[in-house]
């Protein structure tokens, strides 16, 4: 057993569970072992907690931060931003539901420690929001607003999108896309 096998089940049961609702025993039970045993490679249920959401920020990060360098309008940038974006949560819904909905249960140390890291994440999409309307692309009077909305559309997805349901991802994401980049006027 490994930190990282540690931190996938807890991703696992925090899901289920919620963070408040999981305790060390129910990631023990999830590995097959001794909730003793856990304690060798993390300290406390707020420590997993971090690394998972420091997890899920990172890979996050990395994968948005490869599309948003890239040398293209920011309207084509964006859309492939929110289809990475959204696939990136589908693919990995464990460790992306823990950051989206636990975030709230670290305790104020920890959550300052989070803070940084989360506005890195969300100033991707700021500058490309920016860079929009610096290249006179979009008429956003506000960006950090369009973001945040952006942001709460397709994190809200994560409760409600199966797999197996009527629509990929990727139809979704390019359907946000199109609300984002043209609206619902005609």
């Amino acid at each position: 057993m490994t930190r990282d096998d540690i931190l996938d089940a807890a991703a696992q049961v925090f899901r289920q569970k919620g963070f408040h609702g999981a305790s060390m025993s129910d990631i023990a039970g999830a590995l097959d072992v001794q909730k003793a045993s856990l304690y060798h490679h993390v300290e406390s249920k707020q420590e997993i907690l971090l690394a998972l959401l420091d997890r899920a920020l990172d890979m996050l990060t990395d994968h948005i931060a490869l599309i948003s360098s890239q040398a293209m309008p920011a309207d084509q940038k964006l859309r492939l931003m929110i289809r990475g974006y959204l696939s990136a949560l589908a693919d990995n819904a464990d460790l992306t539901s823990v950051l989206l909905f636990e975030h709230r249960s670290l305790d104020k140390k920890t959550h300052t420690r989070h803070v940084p890291h989360r506005d890195t994440f969300e100033g991707l999409w700021r500058d490309v929001f920016n860079e929009g309307v610096n290249e006179k692309i979009f008429d956003c009077k506000d960006t950090g607003m369009a973001v945040r909305a952006l942001m709460g559309v397709m994190n809200w997805t994560l409760t409600w999108y199966r797999p197996n349901g009527g629509k990929p991802i990727e139809q979704i994401a390019d359907e946000y896309a199109d609300l984002m980049l043209k609206g619902l006027l005609k």
